[in-house]
């Protein structure tokens, strides 16, 4: 059985270790911060000058003064502080960032992403991806491994603009947990119940597959 967002947030909530400081994009990585284990302690980062997210809030208790980097409403945890984009783009930029979790459209075999823009759909520029991209030595993206129509979106190699080139790590899709290793996709983990033939079917780009591939535990 294919996992849902929540599934895929829960799955890279476990890659977060006690004392990282962790930016989270739009979409699936948002949903990250509720799933973080309990006995640990992450500050997380938010482009738009938040450091010290929380989960999002219940109904009815939303401030809509509080945001993140996608205008959601969010909580913050003791000791939170703001600040303006000039200084959360240093801290991005000076590689103070231990993890980044981002959505993509496409990740190809290199490490290359592209998660910004459809060539003829309205867009208002990239964002802080391609800093995030540009200075983050560890990024795990969070994606469905197809698309709509169920063609590949773990590629040989984008064919949409790139965000950036070279630099992803790892993916969780709603079907495997794939390293991004010597130019190739390594398989290393496989959603409940869905076969290696399933994921080699939907995967474009090359895949190796060593041994037993153990599910994911979520």
């Amino acid at each position: 059985m294919a996992l849902d967002k929540i599934g895929i947030a829960k799955r890279i909530a476990q890659e977060v270790q006690n004392g990282f400081y962790v930016n989270l994009g739009i979409g699936i990585p948002t949903l990250v911060a509720n799933y973080v284990r309990e006995d640990i302690e992450v500050e997380f980062q938010s482009e738009n000058g938040v450091l010290g997210m929380g989960p999002f809030p219940f109904e009815g208790e939303e401030d809509a003064d509080i945001i993140n980097a996608g205008k959601q409403t969010i909580t913050t945890m003791p000791g939170a502080s703001f600040f303006d984009s000039s200084m959360s783009f240093a801290m991005i930029r000076g590689k103070h960032v231990d993890l980044t979790i981002l959505g993509a459209m496409e990740v190809a075999e290199n490490g290359d992403i592209a998660n910004w823009k459809i060539p003829g759909k309205m867009v208002k520029g990239m964002g802080g991806a391609m800093d995030l991209v540009a200075s983050a030595e560890n990024i795990i993206v969070a994606m469905m491994h197809t698309n709509k129509r169920g063609e590949s979106k773990i590629l040989k190699k984008c064919s949409l603009p790139l965000t950036g080139v070279g630099c992803v790590t790892k993916i969780v899709t709603n079907l495997a947990v794939l390293e991004v290793k010597d130019n190739v996709f390594h398989l290393l983990e496989r959603a409940p119940g869905v076969s290696v033939e399933e994921i080699k079917k939907a995967t474009e780009g090359t895949l190796v597959v060593n041994g037993e591939i153990p599910e994911m535990d979520v």
